[in-house]
């Protein structure tokens, strides 16, 4: 204890939290709040304690103690020291390590027994030394009693009706929920699911008084503001490639399920489907061949169509997987798998892709629920040309709604419940973007513009406001423009682009692997990218701040490349107006001393 509060008094980290450290000085609308609209004349407040975030550079010492320490017992540790609580007050969520000398603790508070649902904290260690530090833990002396007077069967059915679905078979549990007015709310946590309309709730209701206080919402929609067009689509062709995946990734290949051997759309990874889980594509011939062609002529649902949708869906999401796991998306690290093959995590989950859903039409979207239960990818017809088209034959789309997965299971480490904030959910959308981008220029080190989804409407413009572009003229958003906006697709358009800035410099200067997909071994610029991009996330704080998630960026550097990148980082997040004194929604495009 003496320790750490004598660490924390130096100016030296001083300077670092107030260099930082800027989500309490923000406006709480973006970064602590969320209106969710149930589409029923229904709204609910969302809110979540502001985060305190800090990275720290090459680091600091911990106790010599702590060298061999499992990550459970550091975390709460250096949690306690740090926010002067007892250890019982700290409860260890998850934990893991990488193969770089990192390791990355999840915690979250608990008041009498009782864990605060929204109240949590994040460390990252490097070679013995703390890296980051992210926290929201609450004043608890508001709380309510910590026994419910309202039995939770009275409350589901008032739940499920408001919700407009039906509690599913997870146990409910009794939770803390820290509220906006500083009040402490013990609530009634509970999952509810519509399943015909693509909702997936867990639902807060106060346990004294029976009321929703809030939800949090585990599906990521991908609305368009435009009609949607997408980039990689069947217009460029199908090919029949033999025996694309990766062993190091999945060592049974794609069409294995703890012992069986498949001969469907179905495996460890993924399940494609429509309707029923069962009605999936079968092989075409003997010796796992998929050889079925989509007509885009006719529509979706006409001649093979509906098993090239199956098809597509199923190769696209196991690549994915497969590519993703080479950067440390792996089983303790909180991947889609139903068999972890004794590495850790929690298993059991699957990907569930439904294609040409009945729910809706025009869209997409991903539920990421937490470690251990499968993903839902819902995949629609698109109604607005003739013949109608199938959303999951272009793949930009399909790797965006992947992508709600990736960030929803890495950020908070494995809760699915730290991208809830509008500002956090704006990061989601501008990650799930910035992924399928970097996919897209995967097989040339051409820097191109990247237009979002310009397939499904015979539209050049995509589906974005501007195309994804180093050109200030093309797209010139700054981070300041976010604070004109209240939607969280067009403020992730600010993230995207300044990622697709990131990506451009990296290459340009770095250099471009012509095996990304297959191997993160290079430091080659297109290596970096999704290597940092995957490492910031799980060193983000929960409901991070477009602050937070550069300085989690340009610490992931120093963590894997010594920060070899660092200055070029902060010039390109500088350029795009946040520079090292960025705050507030206000540009700056300064750059730290000695860059």
């Amino acid at each position: 204890m003496v320790f750490y509060n004598r660490l924390l008094s130096s100016v030296l980290l001083a300077i670092l939290y107030a260099s930082y450290s800027n989500a309490a000085a923000r406006p709480a609308t973006y970064s602590t709040q969320n209106v969710k609209d149930l589409g029923n004349g229904v709204k609910i407040q969302m809110f979540h304690p502001p985060s305190n975030y800090s990275t720290f550079g090459e680091g600091f010492d911990t106790p010599s103690t702590f060298s061999d320490a499992p990550i459970e017992n550091k975390t709460v540790s250096f949690v306690a020291s740090q926010l002067k609580v007892d250890s019982g007050k700290v409860s260890f969520k998850s934990g893991y390590a990488n193969e770089n000398g990192e390791s990355f603790g999840y915690a979250q508070q608990v008041h009498n027994g009782v864990p605060i649902a929204n109240a949590v904290a994040n460390v990252a260690f490097k070679n013995n030394k703390v890296v980051a530090f992210g926290q929201s833990f609450v004043d608890t002396s508001k709380a309510a009693d910590s026994k419910p007077s309202v039995d939770v069967s009275t409350v589901i059915p008032k739940v499920e009706q408001t919700l407009q679905g039906k509690k599913n078979d997870i146990e409910p549990t009794v939770k803390y929920l820290a509220q906006q007015d500083g009040s402490v709310a013990l609530v009634h946590a509970f999952q509810v699911e519509n399943d015909e309309a693509g909702t997936f709730y867990e639902a807060f209701a106060d346990a004294h008084t029976g009321e929703l206080l809030s939800v949090t919402d585990f599906v990521a929609q991908a609305s368009y503001r435009v009609v949607p067009i997408f980039k990689l689509d069947i217009k460029e062709g199908l090919e029949l490639l033999t025996n694309p995946a990766l062993t190091s990734a999945s060592p049974q290949g794609w069409h294995y399920a703890k012992g069986v051997n498949t001969t469907d759309t179905s495996g460890n990874n993924v399940i494609t489907y429509k309707g029923a889980t069962t009605a999936t594509t079968k092989q075409s011939s003997s010796g796992l061949v998929f050889d079925y062609t989509y007509s885009p002529g006719v529509g979706p649902t006409e001649g093979a169509n509906l098993d090239a949708s199956r098809t597509n869906a199923f190769y696209l999401i196991n690549a994915y997987h497969d590519t993703l796991y080479q950067y440390g998306f792996t089983e303790s690290k909180f991947n889609f798998q139903l068999d972890n093959l004794g590495k850790g995590g929690a298993g059991n989950d699957p990907v569930l892709v439904s294609v040409q859903d009945a729910a809706g039409t025009n869209n997409a979207n991903f539920a990421t629920p937490p470690d251990g239960q499968s993903g839902r990818c819902r995949m629609y017809i698109f109604t607005l040309t003739n013949p109608n088209r199938d959303g999951t034959l272009s793949n930009d789309i399909v790797i965006h709604e992947m992508t709600h997965g990736l960030s929803n299971r890495l950020v908070g480490g494995g809760t699915a419940t730290c991208l809830q904030a509008l500002e956090s959910r704006a990061l989601g959308e501008g990650w799930s973007d910035a992924v399928a981008d970097w996919f897209v220029h995967s097989d040339s080190p051409q820097i191109t513009d990247f237009v979002f989804v310009p397939w499904l409407f015979n539209n050049p413009r995509g589906a974005r406001s501007k195309p994804y572009s180093t050109s200030m003229t093309t797209n010139g958003y700054t981070y300041a423009d976010i604070g004109q906006m209240n939607e969280e697709h067009y403020m992730g358009e600010v993230w995207a682009n300044i990622l697709h800035n990131v990506y451009a410099q990296l290459v340009g200067t770095r250099g471009f692997s012509t095996t990304a997909r297959t191997s993160a071994s290079g430091t080659q610029g297109n290596i970096v990218f999704l290597q940092l991009l995957v490492d910031s996330l799980a060193l983000s704080p929960c409901n991070p701040t477009f602050i937070s998630a550069r300085n989690a960026f340009i610490q992931a550097d120093i963590n894997r490349y010594g920060g070899a990148n660092k200055c070029l980082l902060w010039r390109v997040f500088a350029s795009r107006g946040m520079g090292f004194s960025a705050a507030n929604y206000a540009n700056a495009f300064d750059v730290p001393a000695g860059c």
